[in-house]
């Protein structure tokens, strides 16, 4: 290659010399940007999905290739953003596909320093298991007058704001049945 050729091939000189003197296209393509195609179009397949970030629920498109997702864009046809993502939304695929994500139960101990795995199976148990005696301790029958409660203070949820109807209303359910009355979704906060 000459330094005709590398002249030539300047995008200054295509701009100057070409049917694009704004250097808006051809004149600022180089030959490795003409043969990329965006991750868009090597999708597999789409999903529609909400971004988890703050309370708004901007819909989000979640493109997939080969099981892993490839890129996240703003849904156009979402009511709520209109395809339109903020800066930590249209960096969110990050989020899922970080090497630093956490992708196993992390647990230190009561006054521990060091964090341990474990399966999930030990960790839903624990959960359960800390509910339960939670709730078995605090749990009201009656208030002073005798009048009837049937609740318990020592445990409460605070859903988050992505989360869909459908979903806060089981979490609702759930947490009402466990007699739980502290039931708050960070939507209203």
């Amino acid at each position: 290659m000459g330094l005709r050729d590398v002249f030539l091939g300047w995008p200054v000189y295509r701009q100057l010399t070409g049917a694009d003197p704004l250097g808006r296209g051809a004149a600022a393509q180089s030959a490795r940007s003409a043969g990329l195609t965006a991750r868009t179009e090597e999708a597999e397949r789409v999903a529609r999905s909400v971004c988890p970030y703050c309370a708004v629920g901007c819909g989000q498109r979640v493109f997939v290739r080969d099981g892993t997702v490839s890129q996240i864009e703003g849904d156009p046809d979402s009511p709520i953003s209109r395809g339109r993502l903020c800066p930590k939304g249209s960096a969110s695929k990050s989020l899922v596909t970080s090497p630093l994500r956490q992708t196993t139960v992390r647990y230190r101990r009561p006054y521990g320093t060091e964090w341990e795995d474990l399966d999930l199976e030990t960790a839903v148990d624990m959960i359960a298991d800390r509910v339960l005696a939670a709730r078995a301790q605090t749990w009201e029958d009656t208030d002073a007058q005798g009048r009837a409660l049937h609740r318990t203070l020592g445990i409460a949820s605070l859903g988050g704001a992505t989360l869909d109807n459908e979903e806060n209303y089981l979490i609702k359910k759930l947490f009402t049945a466990a007699g739980a009355i502290q039931i708050e979704n960070q939507a209203r906060i």
